[in-house]
């Protein structure tokens, strides 16, 4: 479990989910974004303005599910930004960018009834906690199309990678990307303003930082907060292997019960079974989760799950 999740910080981790919606995803004002995009992709271009774009895409793999990227948007001069934040191990995610990136490209080129002249650029970004390229050098990788000579042969497309096991956040800070990964990295840990760097107070970051910044967040955000840390401790932490193990025992009765009657009648009823015991399992794991990894009452926990208190309160007897 990465330590972004429970500190006695002030401050939200950006990593987490709420703190990437807040500061990455923040329609209301792009300034921590644009700044962001332009240190991730190596431009000495400003980005002047960003319009965020839906996030889903329609499944083209075989079982026909959709994707769905962490962000993505366009700049003023149209290059397409697609951006995914990976806290969890993923050594296979160079090929999910690329999927990502083939997706929109495809779409592009549908849009231009198949013509591939004038195609805009596309940018595949990848912030990950974890390495994906242990035997390379450096944390901030670009991916292009070029030859056995290294010569670039393509610009349209751009993959790039940050690797922020491998950022030290202790050496000296002088880029625009060496003070993101510090705050992406650091700002959980730390406990008072007077702990920030100097370039904390650069404008983009500061702004960020704000959003952050639990002691200035009302009822609705910090219930928002609260409920997010919690689905991503049951993804991170495999919770969902309980929900799995209920579902299997009640296929598996199911199953049992309805030999009399044909193993397809069978089968039916424990898909039945397993989903009505799954669901109530799952259920429960969630109120579980809420109790151990949130400061919310028994009596917001029943409002928000649609419980009475009597039921939270007796699973949270069980976890004394």
């Amino acid at each position: 479990m990465s330590d972004a999740y429970f500190t006695d910080s002030p401050f939200v981790s950006p990593l987490s989910d709420y703190g990437f919606k807040v500061t990455f995803g923040n329609q209301h004002n792009t300034l921590f974004l644009r700044r962001a995009l332009q240190a991730l992709i190596g431009s000495a271009v400003p980005i002047t303005a960003v319009s965020f774009e839906q996030t889903t895409f329609e499944g083209l793999t075989t079982d026909g599910r959709s994707g769905l990227y962490d962000l993505a948007c366009t700049d003023a001069e149209g290059s397409h930004f697609l951006v995914e934040m990976q806290v969890s191990r993923y050594p296979e995610f160079l090929q999910r960018m690329k999927f990502y990136a083939f997706t929109k490209f495809n779409t592009l080129v549908r849009r231009g009834d198949f013509h591939f002249g004038n195609m805009p650029r596309i940018y595949c970004v990848g912030i990950l906690v974890h390495s994906i390229f242990p035997g390379l050098p450096g944390y901030h990788q670009h991916l292009n199309l070029r030859n056995t000579e290294g010569v670039l042969l393509d610009q349209q497309l751009h993959f790039i990678t940050v690797e922020l096991a491998k950022f030290d956040e202790a050496a000296p800070i002088v880029t625009d990307l060496q003070k993101l990964l510090h705050l992406m990295k650091s700002l959980h840990k730390l406990r008072d303003v007077q702990d920030f760097p100097l370039f904390y107070r650069e404008q983009w970051i500061r702004e960020a930082i704000e959003e952050l910044d639990r002691t200035a967040m009302t009822a609705d955000e910090r219930m928002y907060l609260e409920m997010s840390i919690v689905r991503e401790v049951a993804v991170l932490d495999g919770h969902r292997a309980d929900l799995a193990e209920a579902l299997e025992e009640g296929k598996a009765k199911g199953l049992e019960e309805g030999k009399a009657k044909g193993l397809e009648e069978g089968q039916k009823k424990g898909l039945e079974v397993g989903k009505a015991e799954g669901k109530a399992e799952g259920e429960r794991e969630t109120i579980r989760l809420m109790l151990r990894n949130s400061s919310l009452s028994v009596e917001e926990i029943a409002r928000y799950t649609g419980n009475t208190v009597a039921y939270v309160a007796a699973i949270k007897a069980d976890l004394s």
